[in-house]
């Protein structure tokens, strides 16, 4: 599984690159905006960090507006893939995009039928919401499952579901449980998944027995 940080604090995703653990990164317009920097710049710096796909997201509503923008975000970087809402517009700027080359994160998928059209539209990643499918009573995990099934039967479709709007660690497990290919976390869920009190335990016993030899490593 690959997991990619949804965030557009570069502090955060400097550190966590280091770690290994991070294969890309998810961003919006309002994540960028809370950075108080121009979107574009971000994006760039974004990019150099992380080697992975860096979705940066259209504004525009019509598909032109949104293959326009889209064409000068994916100029930024090699490594940029454009970020569409999953709509009739979004949809058609995704078959232009992709037809072009360039990586598309079709967002905003709440159905295992929206999946579908994002898959015969080319998309390199769609990006069904199971935190705010939970929030109004649904099960996102089961949408989830739902759309790896429905995508191991044809092997022509390319697309990867990427997990998004995710709300704990459990929903990483369930995630890579079912088979999901790619999971966008927010940095504080991402370092969640590091705890556990028997860890922490285990290391205070280890670090006290070690203390009472008197010895060093160095």
């Amino acid at each position: 599984m690959k997991f990619f940080i949804d965030t557009a604090d570069i502090d955060d995703i400097s550190a966590l690159a280091e770690t290994g653990m991070i294969d890309g990164v998810t961003t919006n317009p309002s994540l960028v905006a809370k950075t108080g920097r121009a979107f574009t710049e971000v994006i760039a710096e974004i990019c150099a960090i992380v080697p992975g796909p860096i979705s940066a997201e259209v504004t525009a509503t019509e598909a032109e507006g949104m293959i326009e923008e889209g064409r000068k975000l994916a100029a930024i970087a090699g490594n940029v893939a454009i970020k569409v809402p999953l709509t009739p517009d979004g949809l058609r700027a995704c078959k232009a995009l992709s037809d072009a080359g360039t990586m598309v994160n079709v967002t905003l998928c709440f159905s295992a039928a929206q999946a579908i059209l994002a898959a015969k539209a080319g998309a390199t990643f769609v990006s069904p919401f199971v935190g705010r499918l939970d929030d109004i009573g649904s099960d996102g995990m089961e949408l989830i499952s739902d759309i790896c099934e429905i995508y191991a039967n044809y092997p022509e479709f390319g697309t990867e579901v990427l997990v998004a709007s995710v709300r704990h660690p459990m929903h990483v497990i369930e995630a890579a449980r079912i088979g999901a290919e790619v999971v966008t976390i927010p940095p504080k869920i991402l370092r969640q998944l590091y705890n556990h009190p028997l860890t922490d335990k285990g290391l205070a016993a280890f670090l006290a027995d070690w203390e009472k030899t008197g010895q060093t490593i160095l």
